[in-house]
């Protein structure tokens, strides 16, 4: 039994110390229920409980759109049978991963968005919340940069003033479908999870993009681009969200396992070298067997391991 939690990262060190923490809470709260549940609960819960902390860009603490509102993206989806749900433009759901998950179980549909998701989830009775408990004061110093600077900030979580001492600003500016940004590396959340079953689940949450186009959605709702799931593996995906919709990069893992015979490690190295472009971005990948993938080309991705055994491990460099 295998639990990973992502977050694509470059961060100051002022932020290490509490976001490894927070994974290792993560995974241990999950191994409680790895053993009795099945994986796509578990998937849920780790999620959750992410989206309820500001240190990350998914629910509380969402990174903001242009006019300064949140609009929160998720998509769940377990591997026997493929079921699948999804959500985006959700502003006032406090938990964008279990509408997602209620999409996949009582909608006859996989994917639904802004008003539409946001009524489907009144009928559910989730719990909703101002949209101004996503907001964090530092999001807004974040957001009042971007549009100074006129870009779109993917490591929005950088302080005020702090570039030159975080490592986050290249020299040469990174380009978005073709159009230049100044900073790389969202904080996007996911788990992948194998139970005893061998069954793998896969989920992803995030905010988006600091002062992206209202309207604008990426690829962690996208089935088969930020999140898949199958009888062969689960994968959940971080960072250049345009980059990881053409490369459809979750659903190329397993299918380069499922076709070429590769092995989960090396199909990850295949996706993440020969489809990204020249896209920055990372994932997390677990077998039906329990094998452990990962891989990413940017400076770095928060990332935790565990299995029921016993073994756990956060790490954030290569």
């Amino acid at each position: 039994m295998v639990v990973l939690v992502l977050t694509l990262i470059s961060l100051h060190n002022v932020r290490r110390k509490p976001n490894n923490s927070l994974l290792a809470v993560s995974i241990l709260v999950s191994l409680l229920f790895v053993p009795i549940v099945p994986a796509i609960d578990v998937v849920e819960l780790v999620v959750r409980e992410l989206e309820t902390d500001p240190l990350f860009n998914s629910g509380c603490g969402s990174a903001l759109t242009e006019k300064g509102t949140v609009e929160m993206e998720a998509s769940i989806m377990d591997g026997p049978g493929r079921r699948c749900g999804a959500v985006s433009g959700i502003s006032t759901v406090k938990n964008p991963i279990s509408l997602a998950r209620l999409v996949m179980d009582k909608s006859p549909h996989s994917y639904l968005a802004f008003s539409g998701a946001e009524d489907f989830a009144r009928q559910q009775d989730v719990e909703f919340i101002d949209n101004e408990y996503f907001i964090t004061e530092e999001n807004k110093g974040m957001l009042k940069l971007a549009k100074e600077s006129n870009t779109i900030l993917f490591d929005y979580r950088i302080p005020v003033g702090g570039y030159e001492t975080c490592g986050a600003v290249v020299e040469s500016a990174l380009h978005m479908n073709g159009l230049p940004i100044s900073v790389y590396a969202p904080e996007t959340v996911g788990c992948v999870v194998v139970d005893r079953q061998g069954r793998c689940a896969a989920a992803t949450s995030t905010g988006g993009l600091m002062n992206k186009m209202t309207g604008r959605i990426g690829d962690s709702p996208l089935i088969g681009a930020g999140t898949y799931a199958c009888d062969v593996c689960g994968v959940s995906c971080t960072g250049e969200g345009e980059a990881i919709i053409r490369g459809t990069l979750a659903r190329d893992v397993a299918a380069v396992m499922e076709y070429k015979g590769l092995g989960l490690q090396k199909a990850v190295d295949f996706v993440v070298k020969e489809r990204l472009d020249d896209g920055k971005a990372g994932l997390i990948a677990v077998s039906k067997t329990g094998e452990v993938g990962y891989g990413f080309n940017c400076n770095g991705m928060f990332r935790g391991c565990a299995t029921e055994d016993g073994f756990m491990e956060v790490g954030i460099w290569e």
